[in-house]
Protein backbone atom coordinates (compact mmCIF):
# COMPACT_ATOMS: atom_id res chain seq x y z
CA UNK A 1 0.00 0.00 0.00
CA UNK A 2 1.37 3.32 -1.25
CA UNK A 3 2.09 6.07 1.82
CA UNK A 4 -1.53 7.97 -0.41
CA UNK A 5 -3.57 4.98 0.57
CA UNK A 6 -1.72 4.48 3.81
CA UNK A 7 -2.56 7.72 4.71
CA UNK A 8 -6.41 7.29 3.63
CA UNK A 9 -6.95 3.96 5.74
CA UNK A 10 -5.59 5.02 9.00
CA UNK A 11 -8.57 6.87 9.57
CA UNK A 12 -11.13 4.23 8.71
CA UNK A 13 -14.16 6.24 9.33
CA UNK A 14 -13.26 9.11 7.53
CA UNK A 15 -16.13 8.87 4.64
CA UNK A 16 -18.61 8.52 7.27
CA UNK A 17 -18.66 10.42 10.34
CA UNK A 18 -21.32 13.07 9.75
CA UNK A 19 -24.29 13.00 8.07
CA UNK A 20 -23.37 15.09 5.63
CA UNK A 21 -20.72 13.11 4.12
CA UNK A 22 -17.85 15.48 2.09
CA UNK A 23 -16.48 12.52 -0.43
CA UNK A 24 -14.95 14.55 -2.62
CA UNK A 25 -12.23 16.07 -0.51
CA UNK A 26 -11.54 12.81 1.00
CA UNK A 27 -11.28 11.08 -2.20
CA UNK A 28 -8.97 13.92 -3.70
CA UNK A 29 -6.46 12.31 -0.86
CA UNK A 30 -6.65 8.92 -4.02
CA UNK A 31 -5.99 11.54 -6.95
CA UNK A 32 -2.60 10.71 -7.65
CA UNK A 33 -3.06 7.14 -6.72
CA UNK A 34 -5.22 5.96 -9.70
CA UNK A 35 -3.51 7.83 -12.17
CA UNK A 36 -0.17 5.79 -10.85
CA UNK A 37 -2.66 2.47 -11.13
CA UNK A 38 -3.41 3.21 -14.33
CA UNK A 39 0.31 4.31 -16.04
CA UNK A 40 1.34 0.98 -14.12
CA UNK A 41 -1.33 -1.06 -16.42
CA UNK A 42 -0.99 1.20 -19.57
CA UNK A 43 2.64 -0.25 -19.47
CA UNK A 44 1.43 -3.59 -19.70
CA UNK A 45 -1.72 -3.86 -22.20
CA UNK A 46 -2.35 -7.25 -23.30
CA UNK A 47 -5.07 -9.05 -25.50
CA UNK A 48 -7.95 -11.01 -25.28
CA UNK A 49 -7.80 -13.78 -22.80
CA UNK A 50 -3.74 -13.21 -22.33
CA UNK A 51 -4.44 -10.67 -19.41
CA UNK A 52 -1.61 -12.60 -16.97
CA UNK A 53 0.75 -9.51 -16.30
CA UNK A 54 -2.36 -7.50 -15.28
CA UNK A 55 -4.85 -10.64 -13.48
CA UNK A 56 -1.59 -10.86 -11.44
CA UNK A 57 -1.58 -7.13 -11.07
CA UNK A 58 -5.16 -6.66 -9.87
CA UNK A 59 -5.06 -9.72 -7.64
CA UNK A 60 -1.92 -8.83 -5.69
CA UNK A 61 -3.70 -5.38 -5.05
CA UNK A 62 -6.71 -7.14 -4.29
CA UNK A 63 -4.90 -8.91 -1.59
CA UNK A 64 -3.15 -6.14 -0.11
CA UNK A 65 -6.82 -4.72 0.51
CA UNK A 66 -7.54 -7.76 2.10
CA UNK A 67 -10.62 -8.20 0.30
CA UNK A 68 -11.19 -12.22 -0.71
CA UNK A 69 -10.07 -12.88 -3.99
CA UNK A 70 -10.39 -15.51 -6.70
CA UNK A 71 -8.59 -16.09 -9.62
CA UNK A 72 -8.54 -17.66 -12.97
CA UNK A 73 -12.10 -17.16 -13.43
CA UNK A 74 -12.86 -17.53 -17.10
CA UNK A 75 -9.28 -17.82 -17.93
CA UNK A 76 -7.43 -14.51 -16.59
CA UNK A 77 -10.49 -13.10 -14.69
CA UNK A 78 -10.45 -11.62 -11.14
CA UNK A 79 -12.70 -11.16 -8.61
CA UNK A 80 -12.16 -9.30 -4.71
CA UNK A 81 -14.90 -9.18 -2.42
CA UNK A 82 -15.22 -7.04 0.16
CA UNK A 83 -18.15 -8.05 2.43
CA UNK A 84 -19.27 -5.60 5.52
CA UNK A 85 -20.30 -8.85 7.88
CA UNK A 86 -23.62 -7.40 7.87
CA UNK A 87 -26.59 -8.59 6.04
CA UNK A 88 -27.84 -6.16 2.86
CA UNK A 89 -27.74 -6.29 -1.10
CA UNK A 90 -24.12 -7.60 -3.23
CA UNK A 91 -23.36 -5.04 -6.13
CA UNK A 92 -21.38 -5.95 -8.56
CA UNK A 93 -18.68 -2.89 -9.94
CA UNK A 94 -17.17 -4.70 -13.25
CA UNK A 95 -13.95 -3.37 -15.31
CA UNK A 96 -13.18 -4.80 -18.28
CA UNK A 97 -8.63 -5.82 -18.42
CA UNK A 98 -8.00 -6.35 -22.15
CA UNK A 99 -6.13 -4.06 -24.60
CA UNK A 100 -6.01 -3.93 -28.39
CA UNK A 101 -3.50 -5.06 -31.49
CA UNK A 102 -2.63 -1.57 -32.08
CA UNK A 103 0.99 0.44 -31.85
CA UNK A 104 0.96 2.95 -29.59
CA UNK A 105 1.74 6.20 -30.97
CA UNK A 106 0.89 8.46 -28.11
CA UNK A 107 4.76 9.23 -26.94
CA UNK A 108 3.79 8.91 -23.53
CA UNK A 109 6.42 8.39 -20.99
CA UNK A 110 4.75 5.54 -19.64
CA UNK A 111 3.82 4.14 -23.01
CA UNK A 112 3.07 0.75 -23.86
CA UNK A 113 5.96 -1.79 -22.90
CA UNK A 114 4.39 -4.67 -24.87
CA UNK A 115 4.99 -4.38 -28.98
CA UNK A 116 1.74 -4.13 -31.32
CA UNK A 117 -0.54 -3.88 -27.77
CA UNK A 118 -2.16 -0.77 -26.40
CA UNK A 119 -4.51 0.54 -24.08
CA UNK A 120 -6.48 2.90 -26.56
CA UNK A 121 -9.85 2.07 -25.29
CA UNK A 122 -9.18 3.37 -21.34
CA UNK A 123 -9.71 -0.12 -20.19
CA UNK A 124 -6.62 0.97 -18.40
CA UNK A 125 -8.30 3.30 -16.80
CA UNK A 126 -11.45 1.09 -15.58
CA UNK A 127 -9.37 -1.20 -13.84
CA UNK A 128 -7.62 1.57 -12.10
CA UNK A 129 -10.69 3.48 -10.80
CA UNK A 130 -12.64 -0.14 -9.78
CA UNK A 131 -9.33 -1.03 -7.92
CA UNK A 132 -8.71 2.59 -5.93
CA UNK A 133 -12.71 2.14 -5.07
CA UNK A 134 -11.97 -1.34 -3.26
CA UNK A 135 -9.71 0.44 -1.57
CA UNK A 136 -12.05 3.36 -0.65
CA UNK A 137 -14.68 1.39 0.19
CA UNK A 138 -12.71 -1.24 2.00
CA UNK A 139 -11.69 1.69 4.74
CA UNK A 140 -15.48 1.94 5.93
CA UNK A 141 -16.54 -1.77 5.36
CA UNK A 142 -17.55 -2.17 9.08
CA UNK A 143 -20.44 0.44 8.31
CA UNK A 144 -21.81 -0.82 5.48
CA UNK A 145 -24.69 -3.59 4.94
CA UNK A 146 -24.07 -6.05 2.39
CA UNK A 147 -21.01 -6.55 -0.05
CA UNK A 148 -19.40 -5.48 -3.14
CA UNK A 149 -18.05 -7.87 -5.48
CA UNK A 150 -15.41 -5.93 -7.59
CA UNK A 151 -15.14 -8.16 -10.84
CA UNK A 152 -12.22 -7.46 -13.64
CA UNK A 153 -13.48 -9.72 -16.66
CA UNK A 154 -11.02 -10.27 -19.49
CA UNK A 155 -11.89 -9.92 -23.50
CA UNK A 156 -14.39 -7.26 -23.61
CA UNK A 157 -12.72 -6.85 -27.28
CA UNK A 158 -13.66 -10.43 -28.10
CA UNK A 159 -14.41 -12.85 -27.98
CA UNK A 160 -16.36 -11.54 -24.65
CA UNK A 161 -15.68 -12.45 -20.63
CA UNK A 162 -18.79 -11.64 -19.22
CA UNK A 163 -20.45 -14.69 -20.49
CA UNK A 164 -17.93 -17.45 -19.47
CA UNK A 165 -17.60 -15.36 -15.94
CA UNK A 166 -21.15 -15.31 -15.21
CA UNK A 167 -21.59 -19.04 -16.64
CA UNK A 168 -18.40 -19.55 -13.55
CA UNK A 169 -20.83 -18.46 -11.38
CA UNK A 170 -19.67 -14.99 -10.45
CA UNK A 171 -23.40 -13.67 -9.91
CA UNK A 172 -23.63 -16.17 -7.11
CA UNK A 173 -22.07 -16.58 -3.64
CA UNK A 174 -23.29 -14.24 -2.94
CA UNK A 175 -25.99 -13.07 -5.03
CA UNK A 176 -25.94 -10.28 -7.35
CA UNK A 177 -28.51 -7.75 -6.34
CA UNK A 178 -27.24 -4.58 -8.98
CA UNK A 179 -24.41 -4.14 -11.18
CA UNK A 180 -22.23 -0.88 -12.40
CA UNK A 181 -19.39 -0.48 -14.83
CA UNK A 182 -18.01 2.64 -16.20
CA UNK A 183 -16.61 3.37 -19.92
CA UNK A 184 -14.38 6.22 -20.52
CA UNK A 185 -16.38 8.15 -23.37
CA UNK A 186 -14.70 10.96 -25.26
CA UNK A 187 -17.59 11.63 -27.48
CA UNK A 188 -19.19 13.85 -24.25
CA UNK A 189 -17.31 16.57 -22.59
CA UNK A 190 -14.38 16.06 -20.31
CA UNK A 191 -15.70 16.42 -16.67
CA UNK A 192 -18.89 15.29 -17.56
CA UNK A 193 -20.82 12.06 -16.49
CA UNK A 194 -23.21 10.44 -18.68
CA UNK A 195 -26.09 8.25 -18.05
CA UNK A 196 -29.01 7.20 -20.34
CA UNK A 197 -32.06 4.82 -19.42
CA UNK A 198 -32.78 2.03 -21.73
CA UNK A 199 -30.62 0.74 -24.52
CA UNK A 200 -27.18 2.62 -24.67
CA UNK A 201 -25.24 0.29 -26.85
CA UNK A 202 -26.72 -2.09 -29.76
CA UNK A 203 -26.00 -5.79 -30.20
CA UNK A 204 -23.08 -7.08 -32.03
CA UNK A 205 -23.67 -9.83 -34.78
CA UNK A 206 -20.93 -11.05 -37.58
CA UNK A 207 -21.55 -12.95 -40.46
CA UNK A 208 -19.57 -14.51 -43.52
CA UNK A 209 -20.69 -16.10 -47.02
CA UNK A 210 -18.92 -17.77 -49.38
CA UNK A 211 -20.83 -17.35 -52.89
CA UNK A 212 -19.68 -20.33 -55.10
CA UNK A 213 -20.15 -20.12 -58.97
CA UNK A 214 -18.58 -21.13 -62.10
CA UNK A 215 -14.77 -19.79 -62.80
CA UNK A 216 -13.42 -18.99 -66.56
CA UNK A 217 -12.16 -16.71 -69.17
CA UNK A 218 -13.29 -12.77 -69.01
CA UNK A 219 -13.96 -12.70 -72.84
CA UNK A 220 -16.32 -15.94 -72.46
CA UNK A 221 -18.54 -14.69 -69.09
CA UNK A 222 -21.75 -16.77 -70.62
CA UNK A 223 -19.65 -20.10 -70.07
CA UNK A 224 -19.42 -18.72 -66.17
CA UNK A 225 -21.28 -17.90 -63.45
CA UNK A 226 -19.38 -14.91 -61.95
CA UNK A 227 -19.00 -14.90 -58.40
CA UNK A 228 -17.85 -11.55 -58.30
CA UNK A 229 -20.89 -10.13 -59.38
CA UNK A 230 -23.18 -12.26 -57.51
CA UNK A 231 -21.29 -10.61 -54.51
CA UNK A 232 -21.78 -7.34 -55.56
CA UNK A 233 -25.36 -7.67 -55.85
CA UNK A 234 -25.82 -9.54 -52.76
CA UNK A 235 -23.47 -6.54 -50.99
CA UNK A 236 -26.28 -4.20 -52.58
CA UNK A 237 -29.47 -6.51 -51.61
CA UNK A 238 -28.14 -6.45 -47.92
CA UNK A 239 -27.90 -2.67 -47.62
CA UNK A 240 -31.88 -2.97 -48.40
CA UNK A 241 -32.94 -4.84 -45.61
CA UNK A 242 -32.51 -1.65 -42.69
CA UNK A 243 -33.74 0.57 -45.50
CA UNK A 244 -36.89 -2.16 -45.82
CA UNK A 245 -37.27 -4.62 -43.61
CA UNK A 246 -36.92 -2.68 -40.26
CA UNK A 247 -38.73 -0.53 -38.38
CA UNK A 248 -37.39 2.85 -39.49
CA UNK A 249 -37.72 3.79 -35.41
CA UNK A 250 -35.10 1.05 -34.43
CA UNK A 251 -31.66 2.46 -35.67
CA UNK A 252 -30.14 -0.68 -36.91
CA UNK A 253 -26.72 -0.96 -39.50
CA UNK A 254 -25.28 -3.61 -41.69
CA UNK A 255 -21.93 -3.18 -43.03
CA UNK A 256 -19.95 -5.62 -44.80
CA UNK A 257 -16.43 -4.90 -44.21
CA UNK A 258 -14.32 -7.79 -46.37
CA UNK A 259 -14.76 -8.35 -49.64
CA UNK A 260 -12.48 -10.72 -51.44
CA UNK A 261 -12.34 -12.29 -55.19
CA UNK A 262 -10.44 -13.29 -57.97
CA UNK A 263 -6.97 -13.95 -58.42
CA UNK A 264 -6.22 -11.96 -61.95
CA UNK A 265 -7.59 -9.66 -64.44
CA UNK A 266 -8.64 -11.88 -66.93
CA UNK A 267 -10.11 -14.83 -65.17
CA UNK A 268 -13.94 -14.27 -63.89
CA UNK A 269 -13.74 -15.47 -60.45
CA UNK A 270 -15.34 -18.73 -58.77
CA UNK A 271 -15.79 -17.93 -55.55
CA UNK A 272 -16.38 -14.73 -53.27
CA UNK A 273 -16.33 -14.14 -49.92
CA UNK A 274 -17.78 -11.60 -47.61
CA UNK A 275 -17.70 -10.72 -43.93
CA UNK A 276 -19.67 -8.17 -42.22
CA UNK A 277 -21.48 -6.79 -38.82
CA UNK A 278 -25.35 -6.67 -38.19
CA UNK A 279 -26.13 -4.22 -35.37
CA UNK A 280 -29.50 -2.98 -33.70
CA UNK A 281 -30.89 -2.15 -30.39
CA UNK A 282 -33.66 -4.45 -30.61
CA UNK A 283 -33.51 -8.07 -29.36
CA UNK A 284 -35.87 -9.57 -31.70
CA UNK A 285 -34.09 -8.39 -34.68
CA UNK A 286 -30.69 -9.21 -33.34
CA UNK A 287 -32.31 -13.01 -33.12
CA UNK A 288 -33.37 -12.91 -36.26
CA UNK A 289 -30.31 -11.80 -38.22
CA UNK A 290 -29.67 -15.18 -39.61
CA UNK A 291 -33.26 -16.10 -41.18
CA UNK A 292 -32.87 -12.57 -42.95
CA UNK A 293 -29.09 -12.55 -44.18
CA UNK A 294 -29.70 -16.10 -45.17
CA UNK A 295 -33.13 -15.36 -47.38
CA UNK A 296 -31.39 -12.35 -48.86
CA UNK A 297 -28.19 -14.74 -50.08
CA UNK A 298 -30.21 -17.43 -50.88
CA UNK A 299 -32.89 -15.58 -53.29
CA UNK A 300 -29.58 -13.66 -55.24
CA UNK A 301 -27.65 -17.07 -55.23
CA UNK A 302 -30.53 -19.27 -56.46
CA UNK A 303 -31.63 -16.78 -59.61
CA UNK A 304 -27.90 -16.76 -60.50
CA UNK A 305 -27.42 -20.14 -60.71
CA UNK A 306 -24.28 -19.96 -57.56
CA UNK A 307 -24.29 -22.14 -54.11
CA UNK A 308 -23.13 -20.66 -51.03
CA UNK A 309 -22.29 -21.22 -47.56
CA UNK A 310 -22.92 -18.87 -44.69
CA UNK A 311 -22.05 -18.80 -41.20
CA UNK A 312 -22.91 -16.58 -38.48
CA UNK A 313 -21.84 -15.55 -35.15
CA UNK A 314 -23.91 -13.79 -32.40
CA UNK A 315 -22.16 -11.26 -30.70
CA UNK A 316 -22.97 -9.39 -27.50
CA UNK A 317 -26.79 -8.60 -26.87
CA UNK A 318 -28.09 -5.39 -26.48
CA UNK A 319 -26.45 -3.12 -23.53
CA UNK A 320 -29.82 -1.53 -21.43
CA UNK A 321 -29.77 0.40 -18.19
CA UNK A 322 -32.34 -0.52 -15.98
CA UNK A 323 -34.73 2.60 -15.59
CA UNK A 324 -34.90 2.82 -12.09
CA UNK A 325 -31.20 2.22 -11.22
CA UNK A 326 -30.82 4.79 -14.12
CA UNK A 327 -32.50 7.56 -12.48
CA UNK A 328 -30.99 6.59 -9.46
CA UNK A 329 -26.95 7.02 -11.22
CA UNK A 330 -28.29 10.45 -12.64
CA UNK A 331 -28.91 11.75 -8.80
CA UNK A 332 -25.62 10.32 -7.65
CA UNK A 333 -24.32 11.85 -10.40
CA UNK A 334 -25.36 15.22 -9.47
CA UNK A 335 -24.13 15.08 -6.54
CA UNK A 336 -20.73 14.41 -7.50
CA UNK A 337 -20.09 16.86 -10.66
CA UNK A 338 -23.14 18.79 -10.25
CA UNK A 339 -26.41 18.82 -12.51
CA UNK A 340 -25.09 21.04 -15.39
CA UNK A 341 -22.26 18.00 -15.78
CA UNK A 342 -24.86 15.30 -16.29
CA UNK A 343 -25.56 14.73 -19.63
CA UNK A 344 -27.51 12.06 -21.83
CA UNK A 345 -25.28 10.51 -24.12
CA UNK A 346 -25.92 9.60 -27.43
CA UNK A 347 -26.66 5.97 -28.32
CA UNK A 348 -23.89 3.93 -30.31
CA UNK A 349 -24.44 1.05 -32.57
CA UNK A 350 -20.87 0.27 -31.12
CA UNK A 351 -21.13 -3.08 -28.66
CA UNK A 352 -20.27 -3.96 -25.05
CA UNK A 353 -20.41 -7.53 -23.37
CA UNK A 354 -21.57 -5.24 -19.85
CA UNK A 355 -24.78 -6.41 -21.76
CA UNK A 356 -24.52 -9.53 -20.40
CA UNK A 357 -23.98 -8.90 -16.64
CA UNK A 358 -27.67 -5.90 -16.75
CA UNK A 359 -29.32 -8.97 -17.93
CA UNK A 360 -28.91 -10.71 -14.74
CA UNK A 361 -29.38 -7.83 -12.31
CA UNK A 362 -30.87 -4.32 -12.74
CA UNK A 363 -27.74 -1.44 -13.25
CA UNK A 364 -26.35 0.93 -15.11
CA UNK A 365 -23.47 1.29 -17.38
CA UNK A 366 -22.43 4.55 -17.26
CA UNK A 367 -20.10 7.11 -19.33
CA UNK A 368 -16.96 8.96 -18.07
CA UNK A 369 -16.92 12.25 -20.63
CA UNK A 370 -12.89 12.60 -21.73
CA UNK A 371 -13.88 14.46 -24.90
CA UNK A 372 -11.15 17.06 -25.52
CA UNK A 373 -9.09 18.42 -28.95
CA UNK A 374 -6.30 17.53 -27.25
CA UNK A 375 -6.80 13.73 -27.86
CA UNK A 376 -7.44 11.00 -30.45
CA UNK A 377 -10.58 8.52 -29.81
CA UNK A 378 -10.88 5.15 -29.05
CA UNK A 379 -9.23 2.70 -30.86
CA UNK A 380 -6.74 5.19 -32.23
CA UNK A 381 -2.88 4.56 -31.33
CA UNK A 382 -2.86 8.16 -30.56
CA UNK A 383 -5.98 7.65 -28.06
CA UNK A 384 -5.71 9.30 -24.45
CA UNK A 385 -7.89 11.57 -21.91
CA UNK A 386 -6.85 13.89 -19.27
CA UNK A 387 -6.05 11.67 -16.13
CA UNK A 388 -8.05 13.96 -13.52
CA UNK A 389 -11.03 12.60 -14.75
CA UNK A 390 -10.65 9.01 -13.39
CA UNK A 391 -11.34 10.48 -9.91
CA UNK A 392 -14.79 10.95 -11.06
CA UNK A 393 -15.39 7.54 -11.98
CA UNK A 394 -13.92 6.75 -8.08
CA UNK A 395 -16.36 8.98 -6.96
CA UNK A 396 -18.99 7.84 -8.49
CA UNK A 397 -18.72 4.36 -7.59
CA UNK A 398 -17.75 5.17 -4.05
CA UNK A 399 -21.29 7.38 -3.83
CA UNK A 400 -22.99 4.71 -5.84
CA UNK A 401 -21.62 1.83 -3.23
CA UNK A 402 -23.05 4.34 -0.41
CA UNK A 403 -26.22 4.73 -1.94
CA UNK A 404 -26.36 1.53 -2.66
CA UNK A 405 -25.52 -0.14 0.68
CA UNK A 406 -27.30 2.23 3.27
CA UNK A 407 -24.67 3.61 5.17
CA UNK A 408 -25.05 3.26 8.98
CA UNK A 409 -24.71 6.86 10.00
Amino acid sequence: MNGIAASFAARPSTLNREKRMDIKSQLLNYKDQVVAVRRDLHRIPELAYTEEKTSAYVADYLQREGLDVTTNIARTGVVGLLESGRPGPCLLIRADMDALPITEETGLPFASEHPGVMHACGHDGHVAMALVAATAMNTIKDRINGSIKFVFQPAEEGPGGAKPMIEAGVMEEPHVDYALGCHIWPTIPEGTIGIRAGALLASMFRFDITIKGKGGHGAMPHLCVDALEIGCQVVNALQRIVSRKIDPLSPSVISVGQFQSGTAFNVIPEHAFLSGTARTFDRTTWKHWPETIETIVKGVCDSMGAGYETQFEAGYPPTVNDVEMAARMERIATDAVGAEKVVIPEKTLGGEDMAYFLEKAPGCFFCLGAGSDAYAGIHNPRFGFNENILIDGVEMYCRSALNILKVEQ
